[in-house]
């Protein structure tokens, strides 16, 4: 019985070693920072790659597309959702056939299976941020029943008031990776902070759209600018601050199994 016991043990213990070996770390990533890959129709940026307490693979980049072009055929993932969410320019997102033209801040959300594609239809260069993931425990049929795929112009959202700016509300729902995934933008006025420091079971994505700011992040203190992307795990203390000018603007991105 004993040897039983270390047998499954020593299992348990090794899989959680091999879930945790590329698990990420809270970071800042800095736009001017990415390294810039020149491909046939596109400028990629690797952003981040690893995995985390609720997904087991993920994966973030951007592409800057040249007037006209595509980054590759339409095409479909049988295990990963895909978000999109455009940085600057003009694109036509088409979703299982049905096709939207949208500008910045702008945002479409593919699920495994439903074909998807993205070209830039504008006179300027076009680029986008890519957030692919698999979850631990992915429920294709949960999905479906709460809502599909999705493309939501920035233009058609309600902006309401916060008393120290205003809050973009995107969705919050499951998906058939997640339990729950929500998304906002928040805009804070000049020297105003998010909240206290905290924490949540939910991990975290922020994208900053404008204006610089400063994040509390376990006990430390990071700067962040337009174009940044910061990672914060489960339960991990945080809280931003406005440190420019003028009102900032950023997405909040945050899931759970």
């Amino acid at each position: 019985m004993r040897f039983l016991l270390f047998i499954l043990f020593a299992a348990y213990t090794s899989l959680l070693a091999a879930q945790q070996t590329d698990s990420l770390a809270p970071h800042v990533y800095r736009w001017e920072a990415l390294e810039t890959k020149k491909e046939d129709s596109r400028i990629r940026r690797q952003v981040l790659e690893g995995s985390t307490t609720s997904l087991a693979y993920f994966e973030v980049h951007t592409s800057t597309l040249e007037p006209g072009k595509a980054p590759h055929p339409p095409h479909t993932h049988t295990d990963q959702e895909e978000l999109i969410i455009v940085k600057e320019g003009q694109v036509k997102i088409t979703i299982k056939g049905l096709s939207r033209t949208m500008g910045p801040g702008s945002i479409a959300f593919a699920l495994p299976g439903d074909e998807h594609g993205i070209e830039n239809t504008g006179n300027t260069t076009a680029t986008y941020y890519i957030l692919k993931y698999k979850g631990r425990a992915p429920n294709h049929e949960r999905g479906q029943q709460a809502g599909g795929s999705l493309m939501l112009d920035w233009n058609d959202l309600v902006t309401k008031n916060t008393g120290k700016g205003y809050r973009r509300d995107f969705f919050n729902r499951a998906t058939s990776q997640l339990a729950q995934f929500e998304m906002h933008t928040t805009a804070l006025n000049a020297d105003s902070v998010s909240h206290a420091p905290h924490t949540h079971v939910q991990e975290e994505i922020i994208l900053l759209l404008r204006g610089n700011v400063e994040m509390y992040i376990g006990g430390s203190l990071y700067k962040a600018a337009p174009g940044d992307v910061i990672f914060l795990p489960s339960m991990v203390p945080h809280a931003l601050k406005n440190i420019g000018k003028e009102q900032c603007e950023y997405f909040a991105f945050q899931w759970r199994n």
